[in-house]
């Protein structure tokens, strides 16, 4: 029996099909093109479902290391009593995307677990080429860490959090903050993570299927590493696939769908955390494709992905 798409998933996405029939694909190397064809689809799926209105929002901003500010969207449950928090990094293979289209699926993690969110308006390649965005990211741990007492937040319950680029972001950043000694994550969760600047090689099986294409990764990987994607000279906090020792990273829920081109290099990643002793939870889902819990939100797989979500944020 050959793979095919969840039955649902496809019959949400059949519309989204036909349009995208008709479209040349962007070439490989055409980042412009990628943001004015993705970004308003994003926009579109985060505002598809309600927006809850028991979450709050303020801004803040930090400073990188070389002196960029960082803009950081605080979002809080009516309510909710001190504890955990998480910093969450959203999608868009590091070329595209920013925190406004994210508004609404963070809101809507925070409406239903509780527990407060920190979204990251990281620089993105190739504008900003790797270690920038990392590092963005590393200092907004270290303003989450700084300013925890103030927010109501425990300093031992902070996770991380990001779907696909953002994923991998998360993934990344358990590695530098391992290497820099703190400041202390307790949980990463990563969503259909992008890890592997090496998945290159089409997989006949699942290429009918495909969102996120082998030409957007071929796309994306040189915009964030530039001539150095594919070599030998990639480091884990740029691509996690790349790590030698995953011993004493915090503990990792991973997911992915099976039709997807992270796929492999996702499994892969689970069973080295595996067995370097870290606790991990991996889920493989059947018939799915890339970003399929925002496009199919209404499917059974994807209402299981989002109840695992948030039983995972609210045991952090």
């Amino acid at each position: 029996m050959a793979l095919s798409l969840d039955p649902e998933i496809a019959q949400a996405l059949a519309p989204m099909a036909g349009a995208m029939a008709d479209a040349t694909p962007p070439a490989v190397g055409d980042i412009a093109a990628r943001r004015a064809m993705w970004e308003p689809i994003i926009g579109a799926a985060g505002t598809a479902q309600p927006i809850p209105d028991d979450v709050k929002t303020s801004e803040h901003h930090t400073t990188a290391d070389d002196g960029a500010r960082i803009t950081l969207r605080w979002y809080t449950k009516d309510g909710a009593a001190p504890g955990p928090a998480v910093l969450f990094f959203h999608g868009g293979g590091y070329i595209f995307g920013h925190i406004d289209l994210f508004d609404g699926p963070v809101s809507r993690y925070v409406s239903a677990s509780g527990v407060p969110m920190l979204s990251v308006e990281y620089r993105r390649a190739p504008e900003h080429p790797f270690p920038a965005p990392l590092e963005d990211a590393y200092s907004a741990l270290r303003w989450l860490h700084a300013h925890a007492a103030e927010l109501g937040v425990d300093r031992d319950r902070i996770g991380v959090m990001g779907d696909s680029a953002g994923g991998g972001m998360a993934a990344g950043l358990t590695i530098l903050a391992r290497e820099r000694g703190g400041p202390k994550i307790a949980r990463q969760i990563l969503i259909m993570p992008m890890l592997d600047d090496r998945t290159t090689t089409p997989d006949s099986h699942i290429a009918p299927y495909l969102l996120w294409s082998y030409d957007d990764s071929l796309t994306a990987w040189p915009a964030l590493l530039g001539e150095a994607a594919g070599g030998p000279g990639v480091p884990a906090t740029a691509a996690p696939a790349r790590l030698e020792d995953a011993t004493g990273l915090p503990p990792a829920y991973i997911e992915v769908g099976q039709l997807d081109v992270f796929r492999d290099e996702d499994a892969a990643y689970a069973t080295k955390l595996s067995r370097a002793g870290v606790p991990v939870e991996f889920h493989l889902h059947p018939g799915a494709p890339h970003e399929f819990d925002s496009i199919a939100f209404t499917s059974d797989v994807a209402r299981r992905a989002i109840t695992d979500r948030i039983r995972v944020l609210e045991s952090i």
